[in-house]
């Protein structure tokens, strides 16, 4: 490989893992009261729990899409939102995150080994390079609104 492609798979890890420009999710919900996971301020439509099991939702189908020809995904928008406001306790919640990270560093895996460029043969035109943007402007994009969350409750 080459040094710039070398380059272009760095600067894509980083802002996957959120770096830079992008703050991670672990450093958006570092220090939330559980209390306030299930709070929806007024007039927004989710609360931070409704938001981080849509982040893990939509990665994993991103993550699966990627690699597995035979992947249905969840139906839209339906499935890809919980309809409870909270997590039911703090398993539910470490569980969550947990598979956030976890999923996250299997796609990093398979990004960093694949042909980047190279079409999926079960898409119509997606590439593990689409995959991976897509995956950090949708996650970057949310935990931006888990940050506005926080600061209207006043705990950011």
């Amino acid at each position: 490989m080459s040094a710039q492609h070398d380059i272009i798979i760095a600067e894509i890890v980083k802002l996957l893992q959120g770096g830079s420009a992008h703050i991670s999710l672990r450093d958006a919900l570092k220090g939330l009261p559980p209390s306030a996971r299930g709070d929806k301020p007024a007039q927004l439509p989710y609360s931070i729990w409704q938001l981080v099991e849509h982040i893990r939702i939509a990665q994993w189908d991103m993550l699966q899409f990627s690699f597995d020809a035979n992947h249905q995904s969840p139906k839209w928008p339906d499935e890809y939102w919980p309809t409870e406001t909270a997590p039911v306790d703090e398993a539910a919640w470490q569980s969550s995150l947990k598979q956030i990270d976890d999923e996250l560093d299997e796609f990093i895996s398979l990004f960093k080994k694949a042909d980047i460029y190279k079409p999926l043969p079960h898409g119509d035109g997606q590439s593990i390079l689409r995959e991976a943007l897509q995956i950090a402007d949708h996650t970057a994009y949310h935990i931006s609104e888990i940050i506005v969350i926080r600061r209207l409750q006043g705990n950011y």
